[in-house]
């Protein structure tokens, strides 16, 4: 960030990851009440987190599964359940793509999926 910037805004760079769309998560929880720890957790992390790299978010989250330069794959509830989530590392944004069970995920191509 510019000079001006810290200036005005010196917690700028801690700033956590912004979650598009936090409302999939919950209604998600909503009908798999199994998945509320794991999914408010990651939000939790998330929200703290500043990652640069898809790697840094896998040294958060150790069963995650990086798919390509954006996209991150994560275990919920034990791996019963999956998220694939797209990073604008840049922007700091956290694009939720898709959440389903393992069976669901099975059928989806987890590099182009856009459930919601």
């Amino acid at each position: 960030m510019g000079d001006w910037l810290d200036e005005f805004f010196p917690r700028w760079e801690k700033v956590g990851v912004r979650i598009i769309a936090r409302a999939t998560l919950v209604a998600y929880w909503e009908r798999h009440p199994n998945t509320e720890p794991a999914l408010t957790h990651w939000l939790r992390v998330a929200k703290a987190a500043r990652w640069e790299t898809p790697q840094a978010v896998v040294a958060d989250f150790l069963k995650a599964k990086v798919l390509n330069g954006e996209r991150v794959r994560f275990e919920v509830a034990g791996g019963d359940h999956r998220m694939i989530v797209a990073f604008d590392f840049g922007r700091q944004v956290a694009f939720i793509k898709f959440v389903g069970t393992h069976a669901e995920y099975d059928r989806v191509d987890a590099l182009t999926v856009s459930r919601f």
